[in-house]
């Protein structure tokens, strides 16, 4: 089955532990909201969480986000949220920590099986990809290209931070977040994240400038852990009404262009070739 790609410009973590979060995760405006299986429940808390995720799951995608759920990566708990999580309605699963591609395909197959055994359509359960360690770096094409279920990749900044014992800042992110990047659009998935850590949402203003940039570096979407940071994704990770204007003029001249035998052309004195509107087309894309 071939579904078009997630247009996900903000994903929210919401623990999935905490049921006055979940109850309102709707109204935050996320385009999806991520219920946190991993860092945000504490062990004690683990099973509990996993028994109301179902009921999570189709309460918040009742009322319009996509809802993704991330899980552990030990096996053993990995496996129990599987179980758990894999229920109609889940968008997609968010993997941390992945390091090697044979660990993307073993939870596909498995997601696979459970979609066919409670009747879920081949492949409506995506996968967003972590990088959160070093070593993950030099795998980078494997893991983006290891299984047609993923859709996105992104740097896991706090965790990265810690394990290369640096800073969450544009010094210690910027070549890994790029390196992400490439990787994600060299495989045809949505490159998501920022340079930066994902704690920032007290100075806006400076949280707004980090998005700006992301998105003129080639980032699609971000997660986000603080309703506050949603409103800034969603306006900066979408074209504003310029954009879309200059885009449109951009695809009508290069049909024009070609219907003349020419390959390129020129707008408001600027040279209009081919890369110039690929980069057009999504534009509109990403307009809707």
């Amino acid at each position: 089955m071939s579904l078009p790609p997630p247009r996900w410009r903000s994903l929210l973590f919401v623990p999935a532990h905490v049921e006055r979060f979940i109850a309102r995760a709707h109204e935050r405006g996320a385009d999806g909201i991520i219920l946190d299986m991993e860092d945000a429940v504490p062990a004690a808390e683990k099973p509990q969480a996993r028994q109301t995720l179902a009921g999570s799951i189709a309460a918040i995608g009742s009322r319009g986000p996509a809802v993704l759920v991330r899980v552990n990566r030990g096996l053993r708990a990995l496996a129990a949220d599987l179980e758990a999580a894999v229920v109609p309605g889940l968008a997609g699963l968010v993997l941390p920590k992945v390091e090697e591609a044979g660990y993307v395909r073993d939870v596909s197959a498995a997601v696979a099986e459970l979609e066919a055994e409670r009747g879920i359509a081949p492949g409506t359960v995506r996968l967003l990809l972590q990088i959160e360690t070093p070593a993950a770096l030099y795998a980078l094409p494997a893991i983006a290209s290891a299984d047609p279920r993923s859709v996105a990749m992104m740097l896991g900044p706090e965790d990265f931070c810690a394990a290369l014992g640096a800073i969450p800042g544009p010094a210690a992110l910027l070549g890994p977040n790029l390196a992400v990047l490439m990787a994600a659009r060299a495989a045809g998935l949505m490159p998501m994240g920022f340079v930066g850590s994902i704690g920032q949402f007290q100075d806006l203003d400076a949280f707004r400038r980090t998005i700006a940039e992301a998105r003129q570096l080639g980032f699609r979407g971000a997660l986000a852990v603080h309703p506050a940071q949603v409103a800034i994704m969603n306006e900066l990770f979408a074209p504003d009404a310029a954009e879309i204007d200059w885009a449109r003029r951009v695809v009508a001249g290069d049909a024009e262009a070609r219907a003349s035998g020419r390959g390129a052309f020129q707008i408001g004195g600027k040279m209009i070739d081919p890369p110039v509107v690929r980069r057009a087309e999504e534009i509109l894309a990403l307009a809707g």
